[in-house]
């Protein structure tokens, strides 16, 4: 057992890339759901890489950002590339972000606490980024879809609305708001890279977890060859994806509305956000009141942190439960319809179902604790 991951290089660097990468023992059950961490790694380079390029001609001034954008699309070398991988790269790297933090619940990942919260922090910053850049095209829907979340900071009691003036720059949306957010959103990035770094050092602390849930060290096999050709073939895999879609379909995920320059004189009869938002949007429009909407908002994604702390150690994994994984389901469910209500209008019966969905969403996190409880009084039994 040591031979197989005694470490064969010397020099500090070497060791280091053969202990995260070559002899690091991984379990030797792990599906292809493991690969999503990687995915993810691959995803946030296409982001900066693209995202670099895109910087090279583009412009953070309100007369002149959708125009360079256009230009970009039409006249740059490849910018038609850059500017779709950079677009639809977002949405594949949330299908694989919502697919890896699925993944650890349903598996209780979660159960590494460390690793877990960094990649809470991680979700947070991602989807602050993505927000951020969502707005730097500077067509309708990014105008007013920044004039509505921004506005949101207003429900905060006594310092709400000094607090959107300074986010602002002014006493509504304007260059400085633009200039911020380019500045924001180029940043974001490296420090998300940075957290990625440290997940993966408390990753490789603690080790993966498996389907079977066990830490079974004595069916651990080095991560090379085994697992680089797997991911290597998930890398392939996406990027055919990407291909596909930048290839035919590069617009599909977009709003039509962005394809008109920002007017702060006309509204669009419908706002919405990125498809990738729009669950934690049906929550925000599901509570009447502007405060609670807020707050019940950022909780759809901080909840996510009690999870470590509301499972027994004991109860091993939603798979084994038939009651944990009704729940679960239920829950993936709940995500798959708010993300739909959050594109539709604000009218009977969209309005009703959110919230019914919206009580549903956050019932698991009381619920499911509960049912842990009960196995875990059983298993004394």
């Amino acid at each position: 057992m040591k031979n197989k991951f005694k470490n064969k290089y010397n020099h500090p660097i070497l060791k280091i890339v053969d202990s995260s990468l070559i002899s690091l023992p991984t379990p030797s059950n792990i599906t292809f759901m493991w690969n999503m961490g990687s995915l993810l790694g691959m995803c946030l380079m296409i982001q900066i890489i693209t995202g670099l390029l895109l910087t090279m001609n583009y412009s953070t001034h309100t007369d002149l950002a959708f125009s360079s954008v256009n230009h970009i699309f039409r006249n740059v070398n490849y910018g038609w590339m850059i500017r779709s991988l950079h677009a639809n790269g977002a949405s594949l790297f949330f299908i694989y972000m919502y697919l890896h933090i699925g993944r650890g619940m349903y598996f209780e990942s979660f159960k590494f606490t460390h690793v877990w919260m960094v990649g809470i922090m991680i979700f947070f910053l991602t989807m602050m980024t993505a927000f951020m850049g969502y707005v730097l095209p500077w067509g309708q829907m990014s105008f007013w879809g920044a004039t509505v979340i921004t506005n949101l900071l207003s429900a905060i009691p006594i310092w709400g609305n000094q607090l959107v003036q300074w986010i602002w720059g002014g006493f509504a949306i304007n260059n400085a708001t633009l200039n911020r957010f380019f500045m924001l959103h180029f940043l974001l990035p490296f420090i998300i890279l940075m957290f990625m770094l440290i997940h993966l050092l408390f990753l490789h602390q603690t080790g993966s977890s498996n389907p079977l849930n066990i830490n079974n060290n004595n069916d651990k096999i080095p991560f090379h060859p085994y697992f680089t050709w797997k991911d290597l073939m998930g890398f392939i895999l996406s990027l055919f994806l990407l291909i596909i879609i930048i290839s035919w379909f590069p617009n599909s995920l977009g709003d039509p509305d962005n394809f008109i320059p920002a007017n702060s004189m006309v509204t669009p009869i419908h706002i919405q956000p990125e498809w990738y938002f729009l669950f934690a949007y049906a929550i925000l429009r599901s509570i009447p009141n502007k405060l609670g909407g807020v707050i019940a908002l950022i909780m759809s994604i901080l909840i996510l942190i009690i999870l470590p702390f509301s499972t027994p150690n004991k109860i091993k994994g939603n798979q084994f439960y038939p009651l944990n994984k009704i729940l679960f389901w239920n829950f993936a469910h709940c995500f798959i319809l708010l993300t739909w209500l959050g594109a539709c209008p604000i009218e009977y019966p969209y309005m009703m179902l959110s919230q019914i969905i919206t009580i549903n969403y956050f019932l698991y996190f009381i619920l499911s604790p509960l049912m842990n409880m009960m196995w875990n009084n059983l298993l004394k039994i």
